[in-house]
């Protein structure tokens, strides 16, 4: 039930493993629509969506053939910290997630709105529409998005709506309140959109994307960019801010009209400038809306402040002296559900068969959405099929610790994927996620037999080229003349090419200038994504040696299963907070428990004791 970023990969992924699909959305023009920023991926989320690819979605390949500008951030950083992002051309985006969807077999469409759920024996079995249509089913997905009793602000002004220009969605938090759930509310908003004719970008920075892009998806469907369009950088100033300032008390973010909390990662500008008081200018990236559209997405200007204010301060930005608004910026208030009432399938711990994904379970962000609504999807499947849950770890995939955090420790703000949330991020790199997940995906039976054949030949041409390096030695006399260029230390004796390699400032293209590697190259042909994996596995072996053995010390902590109906209130050892939160969540393993706010290592020691380890 909807039809946004979770609920296209939700309906996608459960049709194509062969299940009968509805996708029930209130406007199927608006199927995957960009409500905010015009983007797939950036930091973390990049990772989020080469996951998704890995596992048999469809946003990796929807963003390809949609892309206007490609980037790989964070280049500077180790490449743990490397993260794609793309620039998308808005309306080419939704209109071939539509496609991929319309191919699916076993999915059909219904555009309605469904205003109450049924249930039966205290399971989901179906939906009720806005006109009384009856729906019948075994399992039902909630990605409501912005939806659920929307309320929409500009300034003094607010209206229901989910985004501008389309109604709320009524009626589901108060069937799912009967039915024992807790909700609350929580914000976000969008910047102003502007005619990119009226603005003056010569003024501006110019930011263009990577002389040679890359692409999200590891399948053959995709190509990478050959033309590309600029984003600009331009900054706010004093004068800006005095203008923002002057309308601070018919800000609906100060005057008391919103009462819930907007994502902290990604604040409105009055909140900027209130909260970096000391701070005369933020970035703005002025983004463009597609290959034929004249519409230029704001990054960094999201308001909900008055309209006459939004144009007045944005007309003394430079590059903006003439700027046109052609969409006022606005805040959105929405209906969430605390995510620690899922199970880790996100299926809903009351109610059998009902899962949620997406901003329904407090996330902001089309990745975090799109990953929820994949593995809702999967699991969907599963269920109906009487198979056990598909569940990722934190070890797994950036995916495991989205729904990690999201079920164990909940969120009271719009929940958004950093790196820095990944303990094990060196492992879960956005280059290798489908040497991570592909082989599961294709035992679920949502991978093709062929792409699989191609990731064989990557390992086994990873392999062969790690194996080169580690056999064969070089002489001083063949590298000395290429260290010394590069401001290295010269060879005394023959050196493993792997511990030559090894060296920070020494990379492929340096030892392909020795005979005996690009001869090996030339005989062995392996392709460039090989290549650069072997070298990212050589580089940084030793940081990746010393993250397995921590992956395998928290494994041991997942391997011990805490039995169900385990009684923790009988527990004298426990703190009354630990107590409170386990009951709360209900952890399925010690590592679960062990990640609780609130439960400290002598907790876990006292139920490690309990159950008889």
């Amino acid at each position: 039930m909807g039809g946004g970023h979770a609920g296209s990969e939700a309906a996608y992924i459960s049709s194509k493993m062969g299940g009968k699909t509805l996708l029930i959305t209130m406007n199927l023009q608006n199927i995957a629509q960009m409500s905010c920023n015009p983007a797939m991926g950036g930091v973390a989320k990049g990772q989020i969506i080469r996951e998704i690819d890995a596992l048999g979605g469809r946003s990796g390949v929807v963003s390809d053939l949609s892309a206007v500008q490609f980037k790989m951030l964070n280049r500077s950083k180790g490449p743990a910290m490397w993260s794609p992002r793309a620039q998308s051309d808005r309306m080419l985006f939704s209109a071939i997630w539509r496609k991929e969807l319309e191919k699916q077999t076993k999915l059909d469409f219904c555009q309605a709105m469904v205003n109450d759920l049924l249930f039966e024996n205290n399971k989901i079995s179906g939906v009720v529409t806005s006109i009384g249509t009856k729906f019948y089913s075994k399992t039902v997905i909630l990605t409501n998005g912005t939806f659920l009793n929307g309320l929409i602000h500009i300034g003094e002004k607010n209206y229901g709506g989910g985004r501008t220009g389309e109604q709320a969605s009524f009626g589901i938090t108060k069937s799912l309140n009967r039915m024992g759930f807790s909700s609350g509310r929580m914000k976000t908003g969008t910047p102003p959109r502007v005619d990119g004719r009226s603005l003056d970008f010569n003024s501006m920075e110019i930011q263009p994307g990577d002389i040679k892009p890359e692409k999200f998806s590891f399948s053959d469907e995709t190509k990478p960019l050959k033309k590309q369009l600029d984003c600009y950088l331009t900054h706010t100033n004093k004068i800006a801010h005095d203008i923002l300032k002057s309308g601070f008390d018919r800000s609906p973010m100060f005057n008391g009209s919103i009462k819930s909390i907007g994502p902290r990662y990604c604040p409105s500008i009055e909140d900027k400038i209130n909260r970096f008081a000391d701070k005369e200018r933020h970035q703005i990236f002025v983004e463009p809306e597609g290959w034929c559209s004249i519409e230029y997405y704001i990054n960094g200007f999201s308001t909900s402040l008055p309209e006459d204010i939004q144009e007045k301060a944005i007309k003394k930005i430079k590059g903006f002296k003439n700027a046109k608004i052609i969409r006022p910026g606005y805040a959105v208030e929405y209906d969430y559900f605390p995510p620690t009432q899922l199970k880790k399938s996100m299926e809903t711990k009351i109610i059998p068969g009902l899962f949620f994904a997406g901003q329904i379970n407090g996330t902001t962000g089309y990745e975090e959405a799109a990953a929820q609504g994949l593995m809702a999807g999967i699991n969907a499947n599963l269920f109906v099929n009487s198979r056990e849950p598909f569940v990722l770890t934190r070890s797994d995939a950036y995916i495991g610790v989205l729904i990690d955090d999201l079920i164990t420790k909940g969120t009271e703000e719009p929940y958004r994927m950093f790196t820095s949330r990944a303990e094990f991020r060196t492992l879960l790199r956005q280059d290798n996620a489908d040497l991570r997940l592909s082989e599961t995906a294709y035992s679920l039976g949502i991978i093709e037999p062929k792409r699989i054949q191609k990731l064989i030949s990557k390992k086994e041409s990873i392999h062969k080229l790690i194996s080169f390096y580690n056999k064969t030695s070089i002489a001083p006399k063949e590298v000395n003349s290429i260290l010394e260029a590069k401001g290295s230390a010269k060879l005394k004796q023959p050196q493993k090419i792997f511990k030559l390699y090894s060296r920070p400032n020494i990379c492929f293209q340096d030892l392909l200038k020795v005979s005996k590697i690009s001869a090996f190259i030339v005989s062995e042909r392996p392709e460039e994504e090989a290549i650069s994996q072997a070298e990212i596995q050589i580089k940084y072996s030793g940081y990746i040696d010393k993250e397995i053995k921590n992956v395998e010390k928290i494994n041991r902590l997942e391997n011990l299963k805490i039995p169900d109906g385990f009684d923790f209130m009988s527990m004298k050892s426990l703190s009354s907070e630990a107590k409170e939160k386990l009951v709360q969540i209900s952890p399925t393993t010690l590592a679960q428990a062990s990640r609780i706010s609130g439960v400290s290592p002598s907790d876990i020691s006292s139920i490690l004791v309990k159950i008889g380890r």
